[in-house]
């Protein structure tokens, strides 16, 4: 039986998700990668461990992660029977809905009848009577938004969830989604979109400004931009990359010479401030405050405490971030 380490709260901070009472660590572990059916149950095992043995609390899924569609939170599941029961009020398990999950017209979007349904598979597959955070998953342009928000808000109402989020959406949805939230009194409390050095939507669409304005926190993903914020491509693309393994998301058409340019700029800015590229470019998304934690996925465990290095130094002087935006929005 798992046994978890006596200082796994001694190196990681947690602040509030925006001004509610929930804290979440720094650095969260995503399931979106090697938790499914095609992954080493082993390493899975073991990434957990490394994870919350360093003080990383919040997992994070979504229904239809994989592959197969649900079989990280089957996985994840297991995991939690066998090895986290002791543990279960230290975590933050959050899981999510929106996308597409069965067959015909009630397995996708934001219907109440998909969420609930969905939520109610997800518990069973988690083992779980409850999450600690369930989301929207991404916008739904045909399903009015008060129900969508409603069945958020029944989710928490019958027990279900203890707080609710929203992901992929812009400020101005977030700002109708939030009234409707709060006239439910329903604890609505993060958002979680893609924000990375290379990618700024949030900043462009209004969620970021929102969010803050609100109390809302947000959490990141794609922080490393799906390796490229990292070293594994600079000397060109190894054989066990993402690249090469699954093109799904990344692949060679990325790594344009203008692209490589950026990469190496940003490693040697890095490097003068003591840190890989990887930590500084987690570094660069907490440096503000505004957000709450950055979603990491991790294939090997050395990955995770690599990672929780960048909060050793958070801070950026004015010409180091004037630097990394000349770089990177050139």
């Amino acid at each position: 039986m798992y046994q978890a380490s006596s200082k796994r709260y001694e190196s990681m901070f947690y602040p509030h998700a925006g001004i509610s009472g929930l804290k979440l660590p720094a650095i969260s572990l995503g399931f979106w990668h090697n938790f499914g059916d095609t992954a080493s149950y082993d390493n899975m095992k073991e990434l957990t461990f490394t994870a919350f043995d360093h003080g990383i609390t919040h997992f994070d899924l979504a229904n239809n992660y994989g592959p197969a569609p649900g079989s990280a939170e089957k996985n994840l599941g297991r995991i939690l029977r066998e090895n986290f029961q002791a543990y279960r009020d230290e975590l933050v398990i959050s899981t999510k809905a929106g996308y597409d999950m069965w067959d015909g017209p009630y397995g996708n979007w934001g219907s109440r009848k998909y969420l609930m349904a969905s939520l109610d598979q997800s518990l069973r597959r988690m083992g779980l009577d409850y999450v600690d955070i369930f989301y929207h998953h991404r916008m739904d342009p045909d399903t009015p938004l008060a129900e969508t928000m409603g069945a958020l808000s029944q989710a928490v109402t019958s027990g279900k969830a203890l707080y609710v989020g929203l992901s992929n959406y812009d400020g101005e949805t977030l700002k109708r989604a939030a009234a409707i939230l709060d006239d439910l009194h329903c604890p609505f409390i993060i958002n979680q979109n893609r924000y990375n050095i290379f990618d700024r939507t949030i900043e462009k669409n209004g969620l970021k400004e929102t969010s803050v304005k609100l109390g809302k926190g947000i959490i990141s993903f794609s922080p490393l931009e799906q390796g490229l914020l990292t070293d594994r491509y600079l000397h060109g693309i190894p054989d066990h990359s993402r690249i090469k393994t699954d093109g799904r998301f990344l692949n060679a058409s990325s790594l344009t010479e203008k692209r490589m340019s950026q990469i190496h700029r940003l490693n040697d800015l890095a490097k003068r401030r003591g840190q890989t590229l990887a930590e500084m470019s987690l570094a660069w998304i907490l440096r503000d405050g505004e957000v709450t934690s950055v979603l990491i996925g991790a294939s090997m465990s050395s990955q995770i405490l690599d990672n929780i290095k960048a909060l050793e130094n958070t801070n950026f002087t004015k010409e180091e971030l004037r630097k990394i935006d000349e770089i990177s929005l050139e």
